[in-house]
């Protein structure tokens, strides 16, 4: 597989692996803090799995922090890469480095938010 494409593939698995950051610990604090518990338990209703993740916030953060290494690793290692001498491969060439670098930025943004919400507010709030 084309280093560029995966480090596009591994970006947007570091997405993925941060949104569950997000989904574990910041949403239900958030439907609490609104005045929506109700909207909470039927979430917890449909997705009981919520719980599981939230009682291991700290395993969601561990796979969530590998990803964005293995992804941040992978877009550095390839950053010299050449692209393509012909104009349309070398644009898409770009194009794929602009995407898996938004991609990461992204990943990293969300669990910053996360990792915010899941452990430094509490602290400060209780």
């Amino acid at each position: 597989m084309d280093p560029l494409r995966r480090n596009v593939w591994l970006s947007a698995g570091a997405l993925v692996t941060s949104v569950t950051t997000l989904v574990c610990c910041v949403l239900p604090a958030v439907l609490v803090s609104l005045g929506a518990g109700v909207a909470l338990v039927g979430l917890v209703t449909a997705f009981p799995q919520l719980v599981w993740l939230s009682e291991r916030k700290v395993l969601v953060f561990g796979v969530a922090g590998a990803m964005l290494l293995i992804s941040g690793l992978a877009l550095h290692l390839a950053r010299r890469l050449p692209c393509p001498a012909d104009p349309a491969l070398a644009a898409a060439c770009k194009r794929l480095r602009r995407t898996g670098a938004s991609l990461f930025t992204a990943s990293v943004v969300l669990v910053a938010a996360g990792a915010l919400g899941a452990f430094v507010l509490p602290m400060v709030a209780g």
